[in-house]
């Protein structure tokens, strides 16, 4: 089978498509025919390497994947191959107090496919079956790669994690992204008033479109003073935020009393600066967190059968560009996902 790997740590050159062994099923597991894959900015950093991520190299990455099902491993029951699924992008014990609770996201045990086991960026993939899920029938194969860590994730956040009620604004930072998308159309589900931050005017309009109620260009507005005319001065009920570094200050300054910021990641940098005076007086909170439980992801497919919720493609590759695929994660040139599509044939 073909599978893309990461030989070494370094740029998207040291990427490659090889020749590897077809994985065989055990115990409780399925092998997928995976028919496309997304790219999530994990993908950047394991192929980069970060302190503290150890990988066994060459790695197959990829967090995010749907595919067929052709071999069933022993002690599988309710599935046959041929079926059409989506993977629950990590796996977990099931046997821990936080996964018999359904909250599996705690588990001591989660592991993301793609970091820290390997991921779906292959042509034939082996998960647990207690990660799959049927794949929504009105989504392409592409739609149905693209939506799991990022949808997981901010349904997580703004369902779990902060409190709000209809009417309330949030300001969501990298709007444009794939968790940025995510983010706006739950907020728009369930009634907020949506600020979405993205940088040029392209990606601004593409925003609007998709349903934001105010757009901020980062490379030339004033976010605290168009944050500040729109809430009559009040702020943002919430702050959705995986940027990091260069994001927090100006999302601090837009929250409100009592208001609270959630953030799933630090692409700009981990490391954040602020007076922690202003939090304690402002009765502000600042909330972690990543990807999310099956009850989450099980919620997000009724949504996604009813049509009200869909994932925004940029843009297909062939698995033989997945170097141009990272670049153009890499350089902040998209509006939705990038997918690796491996159905033979459907190539773009």
């Amino acid at each position: 089978m073909k599978a893309i790997v990461i030989p070494s740590h370094g740029g998207a050159e040291v990427l490659e498509l090889r020749d590897l062994p077809v994985p065989q099923p055990g115990i409780g597991e399925v092998r997928l025919r995976i028919r496309a894959a997304a790219l999530n900015h994990l993908d950047l950093w394991v192929r980069r390497g970060h302190p503290g991520l150890k990988i066994p190299l060459p790695f197959i990455p990829g967090s995010d994947m749907a595919g067929q099902i052709q071999t069933l491993g022993a002690g599988v029951e309710g599935w046959a191959p041929g079926d059409e699924v989506v993977v629950f992008p990590a796996t977990f014990c099931g046997a821990c107090e936080p996964c018999r609770a359904g909250r599996q996201n705690l588990c001591r045990q989660f592991r993301i496919f793609g970091e820290n086991r390997p991921g779906g960026m292959a042509e034939e993939v082996v998960v647990p079956a207690a990660c799959l899920f049927p794949k929504p029938s009105r989504l392409s194969w592409e739609e149905a790669a693209a939506f799991p860590l990022s949808w997981l994730t901010s349904w997580h956040m703004l369902n779990d994690k902060v409190s709000h009620r209809p009417g309330d604004w949030v300001l969501i930072q990298a709007a444009a992204s794939g968790t940025g998308i995510a983010a706006l159309q739950i907020a728009r589900l369930h009634g907020l008033r949506v600020i979405a931050v993205a940088g040029g005017a392209e990606k601004c309009a593409r925003l609007l479109e998709m349903g934001a109620d105010a757009v901020v260009d980062h490379t030339r507005d004033d976010l605290r003073a168009t944050v500040k005319s729109l809430t009559g001065g009040a702020g943002v009920a919430v702050v959705v935020d995986h940027v990091g570094a260069d994001t927090f200050a100006a999302s601090l300054g837009a929250l409100a009393r009592g208001g609270s910021y959630v953030t799933c990641g630090g692409s700009s940098g981990p490391m954040l600066q602020f007076d922690v005076r202003h939090l304690f007086i402002k009765h502000q909170r600042l909330i972690g967190s990543t990807m999310g439980t099956l009850d989450n992801f099980s919620r997000i497919m009724f949504h996604v059968e009813r049509g009200e919720l869909r994932p925004v493609i940029h843009r297909a590759f062939a698995p033989e560009a997945i170097a141009d695929a990272h670049l153009e994660l890499e350089e902040r040139r998209v509006v939705g996902k990038v997918v690796i599509t491996f159905q033979s044939g459907n190539h773009p």
